[in-house]
């Protein structure tokens, strides 16, 4: 898959996830087999290019190409500054949120709720478009309610002022994360436009990736809340499609290790302070499932330094290694 100049390794790209898709979480879920990752969202106020909250956000060192970062706001204007204030910062791709269905979000007429207004879609579309010399690309869902779906519109409005792939959550704004995604309208808006349409939503295995791009007629899947605790789940997608087989779940001893090397990166990235309160749902993510889990995350979320964290990790995972040592996940969620 092509996203103007850029040729994704395949077609498995981690969703913007607030809180969750920082420059840690990205560059593990692309070494574990993810074609592309998507930023948390900058705000486009320049007010807060200063704050630490939209550095940290805009630090892509040492991260793979190709380098998304997703924009937000209202105004055509302070969008199109925002689009070239992150190109200067390093973006290659510039991805504008209208999917976002929080509260807090929709409120200030942003994200999704920006799929009321079609004309203003296509002035900040046109705007960012014309700002910056990188690919630009747009994030949706299907409408604002079930009575308002104008999916296939805002997908034409998208193409036709230049951008250069389209990722819909299958979900109206107003259903947020409820009810069954809406599979069929992604394949609506496939059959209407010739560029890369990228479909999101309730994609949680192999199977459902391969039955979403199959359904769908999608270019590529998106996945979000699935690789929380789980960025293995790019691997064994990408080796299901291509072979119709199996990966192995990871082993307990794996998932250690996997965790270990992301908290190491979290307390480099944010600091001791700030990544040890980051690391407490990550932790919590990666344990799910396993025996004494919920026990020991309400212990863990009281530990207020980095080294009993990280200590905290080490004991609970050699309670599960002495269960046997090549136990597997799958065998461990099913005790």
């Amino acid at each position: 898959m092509h996203i103007g100049p850029y040729q994704l390794k395949n077609n498995l790209i981690v969703a913007p996830m607030a809180g969750v898709t920082d420059r840690p979480f990205r560059m593990l879920c692309k070494s574990m087999g993810a074609g592309m990752a998507v930023s948390e969202m900058v705000a486009s106020n320049s007010l807060l290019y200063g704050s630490e909250k939209t550095k940290r956000r805009a630090n892509h060192e040492g991260e793979a190409d190709p380098i998304s970062v997703q924009i937000l706001g209202t105004d055509p204007e302070m969008m199109a500054r925002a689009a070239k204030h992150n190109v200067d910062a390093g973006a290659q791709i510039i991805d504008i949120n209208m999917g976002c269905p929080a509260k807090k979000i929709c409120n200030v007429m942003a994200g999704s709720a920006l799929m009321q207004n079609e004309k203003l879609v296509a002035q900040i579309l046109e705007a960012v478009v014309g700002a910056v010399n990188v690919p630009v690309t747009l994030k949706t869902r299907t409408g604002w309610d079930k009575a308002h779906r104008n999916a296939i519109n805002i997908a034409k409005i998208a193409e036709s002022s230049g951008i250069q792939a389209l990722a819909i959550h299958g979900r109206t704004r107003a259903c947020g994360y409820t009810g069954d995604a809406e599979y069929e309208t992604i394949a609506a808006v496939k059959a209407e436009i010739k560029i890369p349409l990228i479909a999101n939503g309730d994609i949680t295995t192999p199977e459902k990736a391969k039955f979403v791009l199959e359904q769908t007629g999608a270019d590529a899947v998106m996945i979000g809340r699935a690789a929380q605790g789980r960025p293995w789940l790019f691997r064994e997608i990408e080796h299901f499609i291509s072979t119709g087989e199996h990966l192995p779940p990871p082993s307990v001893a794996e998932i250690q290790r996997v965790l270990v090397l992301h908290m190491h990166d979290l307390y480099d990235f944010y600091g001791e302070h700030t990544g040890t309160r980051v690391a407490r749902k990550h932790i919590s993510w990666y344990t799910r499932g396993l025996p004494g889990s919920a026990q020991f995350r309400h212990h863990m979320n009281e530990l207020p330094s980095s080294a009993e964290q990280m200590m905290a990790v080490r004991d609970f995972f050699d309670e599960q290694l002495q269960r046997g040592e090549h136990l597997q996940y799958g065998e461990e969620l099913a005790a």
